[in-house]
């Protein structure tokens, strides 16, 4: 990340005639003000309870650091490397950046549901991830929610194709149940064309009888 800076410097002035020096005005100098430098602090994933953080290095020609914890922070100016990281206060970042942080977007969120061999039927683990889906939903102001449906490689292209395009209308339906409009939801079916494991043929392979869910 950089910034743009600009350059201050002695100006001199002088009037010269016949090879004389008539005058010479030397005006006064401005001393440069210090660069300003940049503030970068990691957040924690506001929809995972703070305890997931990623990653991100900071650098540019003078230097770099890498910020890899929550609330962790560095200042870094266009000719100058990054300080050393520092973790800042919580309640200091949200003085700091209040209005920035509420006017941000939730972030997009992904989940997958696992479905019984040449079924519809959810299996008993995803059923109960469901909740924590509804949860999600329920609190975005204007959700947009993408489910694409996929199936292993057992039984023909075409079969699977609606095989999977079923199971993403049990997901949209279910979602709509509970109060979503169901206009907001877009279902596509992969069918088995985008394994989540490559197989052969004919092979049975639960974590490819799947949903994907995209949560904007």
């Amino acid at each position: 990340m950089r910034l743009k800076t600009g350059r201050t410097g002695v100006v001199f002035s002088a009037i010269i005639a016949t090879a004389v020096v008539i005058a010479c005005v030397r005006r006064p100098v401005t001393q440069p003000s210090p660069e300003p430098l940049e503030l970068l602090v990691l957040l924690p994933d506001p929809d995972h309870d703070g305890s997931t953080v990623g990653r991100v290095t900071v650098s540019n020609r003078a230097g770099s650091v890498e910020l890899s914890g929550a609330w962790q922070a560095t200042r870094m100016g266009f000719n100058r490397p990054p300080k050393a990281v520092e973790t800042m206060d919580k309640a200091d970042v949200e003085r700091m950046f209040g209005e920035v942080l509420a006017g941000l977007p939730p972030a997009p969120l992904h989940f997958t549901l696992y479905f019984r061999f040449e079924s519809d039927e959810l299996t008993p683990e995803s059923q109960a991830m469901t909740t924590e889906i509804l949860r999600v939903v329920r609190a975005r102001p204007y959700p947009d929610v993408i489910v694409v449906g996929h199936t292993d490689t057992m039984g023909s292209a075409a079969s699977n194709y609606v095989l999977g395009l079923r199971r993403a209308m049990i997901i949209r339906n279910l979602l709509a149940a509970d109060g979503l409009d169901s206009s907001a939801v877009e279902i596509r079916s992969h069918g088995e064309g985008d394994p989540l494991i490559r197989t052969p043929d004919e092979t049975y392979e639960p974590r490819n009888r799947r949903v994907e869910i995209d949560i904007q």
